[in-house]
């Protein structure tokens, strides 16, 4: 068999590659460049950089397995970039790096698979794939420390077919005791953290360079109306923050919702955050269909853990309503929906369900 293995330049994605050999196949090793700076060159903070792919390319020629750079960067523009901004202009707090895999990074790869002889791709995220008489199903990763299936939710049974995601068999420090036992240059090299067209710096910057309409000053109101400060900007608040608001109420406030359109950040109380479920759309399943039983678990941010909730349907499209109310929905985060271990699918969480907890705020459903 040919791999086609997606090379980030980490750890992950090395010791990936390292074990196709090992199980006998052949191996090409890819890297996308999705953003680029100034003279078109790959960017030197952040993941995806320049230095990334040269130890990518590195760990390769010591594998000895062919090696290709590809430029991916107009598409991630469009797809990703820009939606980045305009979701912020329009209050939500999206996830890049979902849309990345939804729109740009898996189509790539898949495609180039076909395009390069390939039978089927190889990425070093920590998840799981299994099949049985039901199809393909998408697991949690051994590693539940770092678990990624929350940002691959959106593969369905096509993809799953063609993907082997070898390391989420493993624990990271397995990872690392291969890669150190393989002499591989990525060995040690720490995780990256960082937006790859943000790099080092803060996202608010990016988004007063790139998306200027971010950083128009307003209004800061508590939940009766009262205007208690002032900002510099609406994208440099997310639904459920505490700090940065540099506000002095006597006890925590934290943000409850963000209205661009009126340049107001609505604030309040812990209890005024909770939601007792939300609105999801652009909403796929891993089988190709909801499941027949409504009792779930759904996780709204990448790191918070998941908790029970029912999937329903009514006429706009999807809800999760979660059996207790939950802090922090933002719209724009991804809702994922769980059954134990496994993924079930998900989507985008276009609203919370406020109101029905806290009236007046004019906020949620």
């Amino acid at each position: 068999m040919k791999a086609l293995v997606a090379m980030s330049g980490g750890v992950d994605s090395s010791v990936a590659a390292a074990l196709m050999l090992e199980q006998g196949h052949d191996v090409v090793g890819v890297t996308l460049k999705q953003w680029e700076g100034p003279g078109g060159a790959m960017p030197t903070a952040g993941c995806c950089t320049v230095g990334d792919a040269e130890d990518a390319r590195r760990v390769a020629a010591q594998l000895g397995v062919p090696y290709y750079v590809l430029d991916y960067v107009d598409d991630f523009r469009t797809a990703v970039v820009d939606r980045f901004g305009a979701d912020y202009l329009a209050g939500r707090t999206p996830n890049p790096c979902i849309e990345c895999n939804r729109r740009v990074r898996f189509s790539a790869l898949l495609d180039r698979t076909g395009e390069l002889g390939c039978d089927v791709l190889v990425t070093g995220h920590h998840a799981r794939v299994r099949r049985d008489r039901d199809g393909y199903h998408l697991l949690t990763a051994v590693d539940p420390g770092k678990d990624q299936s929350y940002v691959l939710h959106m593969l369905g049974q096509d993809e799953l077919a063609q993907i082997r995601l070898p390391i989420g068999e493993m624990t990271k420090a397995e990872v690392r005791r291969r890669a150190a036992a393989l002499d591989l240059r990525t060995a040690a090299k720490p995780d990256s953290q960082d937006l790859c067209f943000v790099g080092h710096g803060d996202y608010r910057d990016f988004l007063r360079e790139h998306f200027p309409e971010s950083a128009a000053p307003g209004e800061i109101i508590d939940t009766g109306g009262d205007v208690v400060g002032h900002h510099e900007g609406t994208a440099g608040f997310t639904v459920g923050q505490r700090k940065g608001l540099r506000v002095a109420l006597g006890e925590p406030r934290y943000v409850i919702d963000v209205q661009p359109a009126s340049r107001r950040v609505v604030i309040g109380t812990k209890a005024d955050t909770l939601a007792s479920g939300c609105d999801v759309g652009e909403v796929t399943f891993v089988s190709g269909q909801p499941p027949t039983d409504a009792s779930i678990e759904v996780k709204t941010r990448y790191r918070s853990r998941p908790v029970p909730a029912r999937l329903e349907r009514d006429s706009a499209g999807w809800i999760a309503r979660f059996l207790e109310p939950q802090p922090g929905v933002a719209p724009g985060q991804a809702a994922v929906f769980y059954r134990g271990a496994e993924v079930l699918g998900g989507g985008t969480i276009t609203a919370s369900l406020r109101d029905e907890l806290v009236g007046g705020l004019g906020a949620g459903r």
